[in-house]
């Protein structure tokens, strides 16, 4: 993996009203079955295209991760604009991201799983940072020519992505978003196979 990194100068194109469209966050709410009562990690978070309405449906709090700094600076005055407060930011790649193990009920990671150099760690990761039955949606760029997105040998295709996913012993299922973009859901049901720990 370990592609190309999102440019923060660009950061207003990942809120643009088009890209709602696209990747509804009501509708990712509803695949992950997001209640009031959840505690939510999104990993790679930008500048709060998820983060902020996300954060919006729980009464607990929504830990924002990004290695970008310029990014969660943005995110905290969209925060701060919106009026919402139960935001914690975290400056970090997803290879060196430090959680409580199943601390998190629910997980978001969108668009940057093909930007790290480890992909299985960072899914291992995922998972320990996962309550059981906790619940995770990755969302990556399908593995087609397109103008827009990353080049096409950086992209993940939907049926390796799940492959891998699969490894973990989990129950997966693989969602057309778009044209260009799928999700993939995942819940914790038991612990991580022992080859894997």
């Amino acid at each position: 993996m370990s592609g190309h990194r999102f440019n923060p100068k660009k950061a207003e194109l990942l809120i643009d009203p088009k890209r709602e469209k696209l990747l509804s966050p009501a509708k990712m709410a509803d695949l992950l079955r997001i209640t009031q009562d959840d505690t939510i990690a999104d990993l790679g978070a930008g500048n709060g295209f998820f983060s902020i309405p996300f954060a919006k449906m729980t009464k607990k709090k929504l830990i924002a991760v990004d290695i970008e700094p310029q990014m969660l600076e943005k995110l905290k005055g969209r925060a701060a604009d919106e009026g919402v407060s139960n935001i914690e930011y975290v400056e970090s790649s997803l290879e060196d991201m430090e959680f409580q193990q199943e601390s998190v009920d629910k997980v978001i990671t969108s668009l940057v799983l093909h930007e790290v150099k480890d992909l299985d760690q960072v899914l291992i990761q995922i998972f320990n940072m996962m309550k059981p039955k906790g619940r995770a949606l990755i969302i990556e760029w399908e593995k087609v020519e397109s103008e827009s997105g990353p080049p096409l040998h950086e992209r993940i295709s939907s049926e390796e992505l799940a492959n891998t996913v699969k490894k973990l012993q989990v129950e997966a299922s693989v969602h057309k978003i778009n044209e260009l973009q799928y999700g993939i859901v995942f819940a914790r049901k038991k612990d991580l196979p022992q080859n894997l720990k």
